[in-house]
Order: C-alpha cells, then sequence, then structure tokens
C-alpha cells in the first residue's frame, strides 16, 4: 500500500470536469472539439503514466492512495488508489473517450458545446468509479454517470424512439443503485456491531477496513445478493439485459461505443460483491456460474436471429458478459484473468466494431443485413479492420480474444465440467451468429445502390481505429505482458476470498479496528 506524492489520479478526474467548464464558458463552437480533443489526449497521456508509475510486483496492494475526508461525522471519505485489477481500466477509459470524441468529430452538428462537456464529465465520473475504495464514493461516482448518458442519449441518438431508450437505460440503472446503497449501508452498520460501537461515530465506507471487518453467514448471504442484484442491472445479465439492446439501437454511435466497452457492473462485481462476502461467494459460486451460463447462451441464442448489425453487437456483448461471468465464478486463476482480460477486451473489440457499424450508418444510413451486402467490393479498408475485430470476437488466435478465450474455458473446466462445456457452446454459437452475419453484409453481390456509392474509411476513421487493432494483435502474440500486470492482485483476491471463506466457517476471529490508510 503506497500514498501518492503527486496527486495524479485526482488530476485524471479533475482534468476533464475542468476541460467541461472551459467548453462552457468558451462560446466559440469552431474551437470545442479541438479543446475536448485536447483534454482527451492529456488524459490518454496522464494514465499512461499511471501505468508506468505502477509497480506490477506490488500489485496486490494498493499503489498511489490519496486519502482525504469529505463527510467526517459519517466517516465518508475521498479514498482512491489502484491496484492490479483497476490500473488497466484507467488508460482504456481514457483511449475509449478519445475515439469517442475522434467518431463524434463530423457526426455532432447541433449544441456541440453540449455534447463534448457532457462526453468529458463522463470520462471524469467513470475513471472515478475504477478508482473509489470508499464504497460511498464508488455508489456516487456510479450513479452521476447516468445525467451525461441520459442527455447524450436522448439529445444525439440516431432513432427514433432515443428519449425513450434513454429513459428505459436511466430507469433500470436506478434499479441497480437501490440494492448497492442497501448492501453498503449494510456493510456500515455492520462495522459499528462488530467494533461494539455507536452510530455514527464508528461508521465505515472505507472498502480496505470493510474487507477484513467480519460478517455474520446470514448479513454475508443479504450483501452477495443485494450486491448482484443491482450489478447485474448494470453489467447486464439476464433479465436485466433488455435496456442494452434498446440503448444500442437508438443511441449514437460514440456513447453506445462508451456503454458497450466499460462494463462497470462487472467491474462492481469483481471488486465489491465478491470480496466483501467471501464466505457466501464460494458456498454460492455455482449461483454466479449458472447465471453467466444462462446469460451466455441465451444471449448467443438471440444473437443468432439478427439482422441488425448493432442489435446482434449488443446481443454478443451481453453473451460475453455471461461467459466473463463464468470465469468468475470458476474461482481460479485461469479464470479470473481470463475474466480480466475480456474485460479489456471489451474496450477494444466491442467498442471498434460499434464504431464501425456507425461508419456503415452514416454512409448508408442503416445496419440492417437487408439493406447491405457486398461491402467488401466497395470498401477493402472497412472489411479489414472489421475482420480482424470480428475474428478477435470469436477469438481467433493472433488475437488479444484467444487467450482471454481460453484461459476462461480452461478456469470454467477446472471448475466444473458444465461450466466449461457452456464456455465451450456460447464460443461456438459466438462463431456461427457472426460469421453468418458477416457473410451476408460484407460478401455475396452488391444489391443496392447506397452500397455501391458508399465511401471507404477516411483517413481520420481509419488512424481512430489503428490504435484498438495494434493492441488486439499485440496482446495476441504477448498476452503476457498483460497478465503480469494483473497476476500478483489476481492472486490476492483469489486467496483472499478462498481464506476469508474458510476462517469463517471453521472459527471465529477476533477483531480488531484496521490501520486505515
Amino acid at each position: 500500500m503506497s500514498t501518492a506524492p503527486f496527486p495524479v489520479l485526482s488530476l485524471i478526474i479533475l482534468l476533464p470536469v475542468m476541460g467541461a467548464i472551459i467548453i462552457g464558458l468558451i462560446p466559440k463552437q469552431a474551437v470545442t472539439k479541438k479543446i475536448a480533443l485536447v483534454i482527451a489526449s492529456l488524459e490518454v497521456i496522464l494514465t499512461g503514466l499511471v501505468f508506468i508509475l505502477f509497480n506490477p510486483a506490488d500489485g496486490a496492494h494498493f499503489q498511489l492512495i490519496e486519502h482525504y475526508p469529505w463527510i467526517p461525522r459519517l466517516h465518508i471519505d475521498y479514498l482512491i488508489g489502484i491496484d492490479g485489477i483497476s490500473v488497466l481500466f484507467l488508460p482504456m477509459s481514457a483511449l475509449l473517450t478519445l475515439c469517442s470524441i475522434i467518431a463524434a468529430w463530423n457526426s455532432v452538428h447541433h449544441l456541440q458545446r453540449l455534447h463534448f462537456a457532457l462526453l468529458l464529465l463522463l470520462e471524469a465520473v467513470t475513471i472515478g468509479v475504477f478508482s473509489a475504495l470508499d464504497t460511498m464514493l464508488f455508489f456516487l461516482f456510479s450513479e452521476l454517470t447516468l445525467p451525461p448518458l441520459f442527455f447524450l442519449i436522448s439529445l444525439w441518438g440516431i432513432g427514433p424512439k432515443r428519449r425513450n431508450a434513454a429513459l428505459k437505460y436511466t430507469l433500470f440503472m436506478l434499479f441497480g443503485g437501490v440494492p448497492l446503497l442497501f448492501a453498503i449501508l449494510l456493510l456500515a452498520m455492520n462495522h459499528v456491531t462488530a467494533v461494539n460501537g455507536s452510530l455514527p461515530e464508528d461508521l465505515s465506507f472505507n472498502l480496505l477496513v470493510l474487507l477484513d471487518t467480519p460478517l455474520t453467514s446470514n448479513l454475508q448471504l443479504l450483501v452477495f445478493v443485494l450486491f448482484l442484484l443491482g450489478f447485474s442491472a448494470k453489467a447486464p445479465l439476464v433479465p436485466f439485459h433488455t435496456w442494452l439492446p434498446t440503448v444500442l439501437m437508438e443511441g449514437p454511435t460514440q456513447v453506445t461505443a462508451l456503454l458497450i466497452g466499460l462494463k462497470l457492473g462487472l467491474y462492481g462485481i469483481l471488486r465489491f460483491t465478491l470480496p466483501l462476502a467471501p464466505s457466501a461467494a464460494v458456498e454460492y459460486s455455482w449461483t454466479l456460474g449458472i447465471l453467466g451460463a444462462i446469460t451466455l447462451i441465451y444471449s448467443a441464442l438471440i444473437a443468432l436471429q439478427q439482422t441488425n448489425l448493432r442489435r446482434l453487437l449488443g446481443y454478443a456483448s451481453i453473451s460475453h458478459v455471461g461467459l466473463v461471468l463464468i470465469g468468475i465464478a470458476s474461482l481460479t486463476m485461469q479464470g479470473l484473468q481470463g475474466a480480466l482480460f475480456q474485460l479489456f477486451n471489451f474496450t477494444l473489440i466491442s467498442s471498434s466494431l460499434m464504431l464501425i457499424a456507425g461508419f456503415i450508418q452514416q454512409r448508408t444510413g442503416s445496419n440492417e443485413a437487408i439493406h447491405l451486402g457486398g461491402l467488401a467490393k466497395v470498401a477493402p479498408r472497412l472489411t479489414c479492420f472489421y475482420f480482424l475485430f470480428m475474428l478477435a470476437s470469436i477469438g481467433l488466435p493472433g488475437t488479444s480474444g484467444f487467450p482471454a478465450e481460453l484461459l476462461l474455458i480452461l478456469g470454467a473446466l477446472s471448475a466444473h465440467h458444465s461450466l466449461g462445456f457452456s464456455a465451450l457452446a456460447g464460443s461456438v454459437l459466438c462463431a456461427a451468429y457472426m460469421l453468418s452475419f458477416t457473410r451476408k453484409v460484407f460478401l455475396g453481390p452488391i444489391t443496392q445502390t447506397s452500397v455501391n456509392a458508399l465511401q471507404d474509411l477516411r483517413p481520420r476513421e481509419i488512424a481512430l481505429l489503428c490504435i484498438p487493432a495494434l493492441l488486439v494483435l499485440a496482446l495476441g502474440f504477448f498476452p503476457n505482458y498483460l497478465l503480469k500486470t494483473n497476476q500478483m492482485a489476481a492472486e490476492a483476491w483469489l486467496s483472499h476470498l478462498l481464506e476469508q471463506s474458510t476462517l469463517e466457517h471453521n472459527e471465529s476471529i477476533p477483531f480488531s479496528t484496521p490501520e486505515r490508510p
């Protein structure tokens, strides 16, 4: 555990907020995009610096910690830091925001200042989510993602029902937030009981303290269920998944790329649900496995029936969420590292495919297979990028999708054969729906005049897709560079889970309040 000599994480969170304020104060529309681009580029540099400063050998402990009292009366603090699990999400969030700003460069024609200001605000609170080590601070950052996304979807969506989609998304997120808040409050009040203290003097929302605070079996189960319910709506998992395909169909491309690439719900399951209720998590890991298998297979079967590229990518994303949950439920190193790798792939692969779907939509006015066909003949550069990301999504060797899916399948097989077979079945179905749709849209004769007149990728769009494409290939051939980053954190995460579960089942441990950072 190390304290930051310079508040670099706070700077990363505050810089986009400052950029949004500057955009709001400057009346000239012409410089709005340039300011957003400069701020987003600085964010990529700063998050890259954080990645360089991070020490993987000490990845099991939180680093660059910043701790300031916020609401002292309730012991709610501004406490942020990173470990091997969260460190990669910061540069990927910054990179994805930069790509979204570039993708929106020529597609946003009204209220430009508001649009780019909201994108920067969304980046700030997203990085706050990945950095927060105070449970109430995490909840605040998580809920603060709703206002920017609501307005981004409802004001700049491409579908006729974009306002309904924005409302549906917001209602699902608010529904997920209620059990999260209850779980956080239960943990804080349990700390009071554990130290024989009094309210509100002995409340604690400090994650580092709560991880060492014992919970009774019944309370663990309740906290586990509440967290799982809340994060299932945000991930999303079946049956709380319906908002994602709706938003992907109605929302603007740059926003849907962010939604499909940043899985805050799965991160919450990894960071809070299992570590804070370890005994219940181990005992009911089979429930997580079944929920993941149902999400994986059900969404893949629905994806087989899709004729729209955006909706297909939505159900494919939900299916891969199920695969990640299977890896987490396996409680193995292979499964956990595969899950983290796949979360990284969401940002690279799923978001890039969504951006390509947006480029097709802008040129033809549709993502329906019946309106396309023969794209490979008129747009070879777009086709090359699409094929790379599509093959990565099905786990082709040589792409970053392969080591992630291999680790997930191995972890699932190690835990239980049925989970392993479910993961294998999901991989086969993924190949089926992606290859089938690709054949209809990119191959075959050209039947539409809009396709025949389609313009290939512009230099700006090529530059936009080159960075994730190079990362997909680099991590496909050299996956160990990423795996080393989170190895120590993954080992510590799994060790904490299994050790705490064993101790809570076999003995009662006297409690002493851990020293706060």
